[in-house]
């Protein structure tokens, strides 16, 4: 029998942890659970393949909590917030998230947005580490190392945000909608606030580039249409 995926939940509101653990176990999942941001970076451990973290919590936030648990590790995270503010988002995927639900959610959403974070893109069918570098100027994508590269010194991106950079870097020219991008990184079906959640990766990817200025430098945004690397 294969081994159970962990999932570490954190969340200091106990009906809320009992709902995720009930719903998590039933899809097959091991659980973990914390009831503040400072006991889930304590029970964080290599064996855990998904964090979810409440923002809201008492001792350690959610953001802070993933912060810490990203000096270690590239696990995915979602975080669980009762606010949608655009400023909220930003300094959680800053932190290290990779995606997030407004509370209060389905179980049915989250499901589908805990098994896209699991799934890992494959670099080829027969498993071999093929060396390639795609360049947009004087930044290098190597997509054997799965490493952005500028003057010699790595950018750090999160996954969520090398795969955007790494579709339209492969694709230049080719205008992608917030919809294409987000069906195509996230691997799930796209709903009402995912051109948000694509917006706010998008500025992060900038900020991290160095392409805040009022032309962009790297990623172009064609607006009313989406975004391209040209």
């Amino acid at each position: 029998m294969a081994e159970k995926q962990k999932i570490l939940v954190a969340d200091d509101a106990k009906d809320i942890r009992e709902i995720l653990r009930i719903m998590l176990e039933d899809a097959g999942f091991e659980v973990v659970m914390a009831v503040n941001g400072e006991e889930a970076v304590g029970k964080f451990n290599s064996d855990i393949s998904l964090v979810i973290l409440d923002i809201m919590m008492p001792k350690c936030n959610g953001i802070d909590a993933c912060a810490r648990i990203r000096e270690t590790a590239e696990v995915p995270v979602l975080f669980l917030t009762a606010k949608s503010a655009e400023s909220d988002l930003i300094e959680g995927f800053e932190a290290g998230g990779d995606d997030y639900l407004t509370k209060p959610f389905s179980c049915t959403e989250l499901l589908l947005r805990v098994k896209a974070l699991l799934k890992r893109p494959h670099l080829d069918s027969e498993g071999e580490r093929k060396k390639s570098q795609l360049i947009i100027q004087d930044i290098i994508l190597d997509t054997d190392l799965q490493q952005v590269i500028r003057d010699g010194v790595e950018i750090p991106l999160t996954e969520i945000e090398y795969r955007i950079l790494l579709l339209l870097a492969s694709n230049r020219n080719h205008i992608f909608t917030a919809k294409e991008i987000y069906e195509t990184v996230w691997e799930e079906a796209y709903l009402p606030n995912s051109t948000n959640t694509v917006m706010v990766h998008i500025r992060n990817i900038r900020k991290k580039l160095g392409d805040t200025g009022p032309s962009a430098k790297y990623l172009h945004n064609i607006w009313g249409r989406g975004y391209r690397v040209v």
